[in-house]
């Protein structure tokens, strides 16, 4: 069963150096998010999943994010997880405003059903998808590709939900953008 997700999103010139990368690997041959032509497919740091969003959880989230600004957050080191197949990706630094962020959206999706554990507060690790599926011999193929992953330093400046089901996104509460 595929996942919903609370997700936030980069501003525009972080987003634009994910895209780089992901354009990288693409060239290269090697699998890369930038091969998933979906609409809704955008760099995004995963603060939230579950088997369903009812709208009261969704509603208690837009809640929760009208007080919020947007976290600046940090993007460091690559980092490879998997055990057959692998995902390439960029370690999102924790900080206090961005574990915050993370567990009031944790703790508005009480209710919601299939909550992981990789998504609980004290076990999640904040990250970016460079690309999924990857072979061993591949792993290093992109770490050569990428070179040394400088760090990139950006904000989430908002919050969407993912609806597998429906094959869409929707934009969840505050965050206001940095201009506004």
């Amino acid at each position: 069963m595929p996942l919903h997700s609370v997700e936030g999103l980069l501003d525009a010139t972080t987003d634009t150096e994910v895209r780089r990368e992901w354009a990288a690997l693409a060239e290269a041959g090697l699998p890369s998010q930038a091969k998933h032509q979906g609409a809704t497919n955008a760099p995004h740091v995963t603060l939230a999943l579950g088997g369903a969003i009812p709208d009261y959880v969704e509603a208690r989230i837009a809640r929760t994010l009208e007080t919020m600004r947007p976290v600046p957050v940090r993007l460091g080191s690559l980092l490879v997880a998997g055990s057959r197949r692998y995902v390439l990706a960029r370690l999102v630094v924790p900080t206090a405003e961005l574990l915050r962020l993370q567990q009031s959206v944790a703790a508005a999706m009480v209710g919601a059903p299939d909550i992981p554990d990789q998504v609980r507060p004290g076990r999640w690790t904040p990250h970016v998808t460079i690309a999924r599926g990857l072979g061993s011999r591949q792993v290093g193929e992109a770490l050569a590709v990428l070179g040394r992953a400088r760090p990139l330093d950006g904000t989430i400046e908002s919050v969407r939900r993912w609806d597998p089901n429906a094959g869409r996104t929707s934009q969840v509460g505050g965050l206001p953008t940095m201009g506004a």
